[in-house]
């Protein structure tokens, strides 16, 4: 499996028994805010603020949050001045890993990831030093318990999809971005509910640290994501299974 694929379980699995629920939607509120300050306020034709409301939907941000945080992003309503970032580095093991902030302070916020790398003995690089190592896609997952896999074969193929991999209790479907809406809507339209659907960053290659290694990658990376101001994190390592056991 894919390390894309074992973090996302990881990640899924710590979030559903996350407490911090106000830090989770404080996150969501600035990721809405800096999608509707570059693309406007209307999710039909603003594809990356109807993404943002989904994660939002996701984790059950009450709809009045959303509301809110969309008129402080087109300036209808007094709030920060939002921007998005991406940081690159290297963890443990020689890990490559993708960073994407949003933020109101870059120099704070480029100092805190920066602080997170070195504390886990990895190090920040400079821009495209490992961007280059990852690809844009869309990813949605779906339970093995919504929908047999021939089912989701006919729908996802007819709707761009590019791969289907069936893992141990989810079918992870990839496409390019460019269909990641339509296939999105196909699925729904077909009543299988998806898990997850986000645009992220793949690795084209992955490399497979040592156990020791892959736990102080996992560490980073929780780490780098608890940051307020962090959304997401990307890496190009596989994660042993023995691991992914420890984690979930």
């Amino acid at each position: 499996m894919s390390g894309h694929s074992h973090w996302a379980t990881i990640r899924r699995k710590k979030s559903a028994a996350d407490e911090k629920r106000g830090r989770m939607f404080s996150k969501c509120a600035k990721l809405i805010m800096s999608a509707a300050r570059t693309g406007g306020a209307d999710p039909d034709t603003n594809l990356q603020l109807r993404y943002a409301i989904e994660d939002a939907q996701a984790i059950n941000m009450p709809k009045d949050n959303i509301e809110r945080a969309i008129l402080k992003g087109i300036g209808e309503l007094e709030g920060q001045e939002l921007v998005g970032a991406v940081y690159e580095g290297y963890g443990p093991g020689g890990c490559a890993m993708l960073v994407e902030a949003v933020t109101d302070n870059r120099n704070r916020t480029s100092a805190a990831v920066r602080h997170i790398f070195e504390k886990h003995g990895g190090s920040l690089s400079g821009a495209g030093s490992v961007a280059w190592m990852f690809e844009t896609k869309g990813v949605i997952s779906v339970s093995t318990d919504i929908v047999e896999e021939d089912a989701l074969l006919d729908v996802a193929l007819e709707s761009g999809a590019e791969d289907i991999e069936k893992l141990e209790n989810a079918y992870e479907i990839t496409c390019d971005p460019s269909n990641f809406s339509d296939l999105k809507d196909a699925l729904d339209g077909s009543g299988i509910t998806t898990d997850t659907a986000e645009i992220a960053n793949i690795a084209t290659q992955n490399i497979s640290p040592s156990l020791d290694d892959a736990r102080k990658a996992l560490r980073l990376m929780e780490d780098l994501e608890d940051h307020d101001d962090v959304q997401k994190v990307s890496a190009n390592f596989d994660i042993p299974a023995e691991l992914v056991a420890e984690v979930t």
